[in-house]
């Protein structure tokens, strides 16, 4: 298929997905971005060698792929402003806009258009995050591949085929970064009230939190036996872990989760 991109939005996400695709060989030439802030836009030519628009229309002419890369609030008028173009070009069109359905994105383009929706989180930044994707039943296998690829960019892809689950992705992953930095938050305060010194309070949790997820991401064990392994009987880290059993923990974890996912559906609902 023709690999022609246009991102629609050149914020950070975009950035991060437009630089793993520079590094794997994705030629600039056939980036294209529009962005309509100045210093963004000249950033992304400066860095990537790709080029840059002020208006989305002059992007998206010519490429196969649009990246869907704008703020959810303002996706419907964008993709408004793109209907007739898309009725016309009939492009594969990939969207990393939270709470935005598949059905939505279609339907604000004129209907019929081919649309995988995403769901990458912020160590995206990094190239290590972790993206849910969907394609609707008129999405190919070729067009699948070549979204999976896009994102890949970015990191680890899981492929959901029941777009209702979605919200649970975004429950699970999408907000899942901002629970690490809470848990670590919470560490950290605990060893300055343990009398431990500022830096050495943060060095130790950080790193541990860091460990911790490569440990989880390189041995392939389970969760579950990893706790096991560190948790020695009568040790300090079963006091721990009884405390945290005690406070219902995992219950509270499950109703965390099980809120995102209800508000990222009201969400959706809100900008039908």
């Amino acid at each position: 298929m023709n690999e022609s991109i246009a991102f629609i939005g050149g914020g950070n996400m975009a950035r991060s997905l437009i630089g793993g695709l520079v590094a794997q060989g994705h030629a600039p030439a056939r980036i294209r971005v529009a962005e309509p802030l100045d210093a963004l836009r000249e950033a992304l030519q400066a860095d990537f060698g790709v080029t840059t628009f002020d208006a989305a229309a002059t992007a998206a002419a010519g490429a196969a792929t649009w990246v869907l890369a704008t703020k959810p609030q303002v996706l419907h008028d964008v993709c408004a402003g793109l209907a007739a173009q898309a009725q016309a070009a009939r492009p594969l069109v990939v969207s990393i806009a939270a709470g935005i359905t598949a059905p939505q994105i279609a339907r604000w383009l004129g209907g019929g258009i081919k649309v995988v929706r995403t769901m990458p989180n912020t160590p995206a930044l990094l190239g290590a995050g972790v993206t849910g994707l969907y394609a609707d039943a008129a999405v190919t296998a070729e067009e699948r591949r070549f979204a999976g690829t896009l994102l890949a960019a970015a990191g680890t892809t899981v492929w959901i085929e029941d777009e209702a689950q979605m919200d649970a992705v975004t429950a699970v992953s999408g907000s899942g970064p901002a629970y690490v930095f809470l848990l670590a938050e919470a560490m950290v305060a605990a060893g300055l009230r343990e009398g431990l010194p500022a830096a050495a309070a943060r060095t130790l949790a950080l790193q541990t939190v860091l460990g911790a997820a490569r440990m989880l991401t390189e041995a392939d064990v389970e969760p579950a036996e990893l706790r096991r392994r560190v948790t020695s009987p009568n040790g300090t880290t079963q006091a721990a872990i009884e405390t945290f059993e005690a406070g219902g923990f995992r219950t509270l974890v499950e109703a965390a989760i099980h809120a995102a996912r209800v508000r990222g559906a009201e969400l959706s609902a809100a900008n039908d």
